[in-house]
């Protein structure tokens, strides 16, 4: 049905149920003689408005259509019956509010993480890890229980080398929600941290350890991180140069450009960037 409100007759009532299918069909049994009618239906109809895509306002005029009242077993007025795919699933009696009327109709309307997560899904179909993150990261946000946000805001994450958040997310899995899914995004994380680790890291970090306050070092080892996408660890070493000379060579510049490579909405970039705020002012 191309209308988000429809009248029911006899006539029409199958094709209205049918529509049940693919949206929610809200029957709204009145009559004009009711105050109570009064008051609801333009309650109704404003809710459904707003969610065209989603629900079917189907009224009922109880004093033209007694006999399909009585098929429904309509006792008293209003009434509203919820049906979905040809069955009822809730409804009411009376005038309730709108905030009653939302609730019971929540689980059939789109969520508001919903929306993010379909563009997030589009992005990460094309490998735009950068684009879809922060997508991701608020759709989280509103809804942190949500499992599979976390992964595929772990898997984001490694793909952007943010590998300390990918790990956190991931440990945040319950035993019973480790799925096919949680698997893949696990070792794609350990082959990230495997290349992450190269032999010219390994041999810069043993020459830092061995001189650890070498500063061209930790710049050296920080190019270096950052090749392979291990950007809080680059920043964090960065800093520490900048605490000693905030014009050290490139330190600054490569700060600034690591900064900027990292993702909108990323809590490292966040963070170090209220670090560097701090240590210039």
């Amino acid at each position: 049905m191309q209308h988000a409100i429809v009248d029911v007759s006899l006539n029409n009532a199958r094709e209205v149920l049918d529509a049940s299918m693919q949206k929610l069909v809200l029957f709204q049994f009145w009559s004009a003689r009711s105050e109570g009618c009064k008051q609801l239906s333009p309650l109704l109809e404003r809710i459904v408005q707003q969610y065209p895509q989603h629900l079917l306002l189907a009224r009922v005029d109880c004093d033209k259509e007694q006999d399909l009242a009585m098929q429904f077993g309509v006792q008293s007025l209003p009434t509203v019956m919820l049906i979905k795919e040809g069955r009822p699933v809730d409804g009411f009696a009376g005038v309730e509010t709108e905030q009653v009327i939302l609730d019971k109709l929540a689980p059939y309307l789109p969520k508001p993480e919903d929306e993010l997560l379909a563009q997030a899904e589009q992005l990460l179909g094309v490998q735009d890890f950068a684009a879809a993150y922060p997508l991701l990261k608020d759709a989280l946000a509103l809804a942190p229980q949500r499992t599979e946000i976390k992964l595929w805001l772990a898997d984001a994450a490694v793909s952007l080398g943010q590998l300390p958040q990918a790990e956190a997310l991931l440990s945040e899995i319950k035993l019973a929600e480790q799925d096919a899914l949680f698997k893949a995004v696990v070792a794609k994380l350990q082959l990230a941290k495997e290349a992450a680790d190269t032999p010219e890291i390994q041999a810069l970090e043993a020459a830092l350890a061995a001189t650890p306050d070498n500063n061209e070092l930790k710049e050296q080892l920080a190019v270096q991180y950052q090749a392979v996408q291990r950007s809080e660890e680059a920043l964090a070493l960065l800093l520490g140069v900048l605490q000693q000379d905030l014009n050290f060579g490139s330190s600054k510049k490569l700060y600034l450009d690591i900064l900027a490579a990292l993702p909108k909405g990323d809590s490292v970039a966040s963070l170090y960037r209220r670090k560097l705020y701090s240590l210039l002012y």
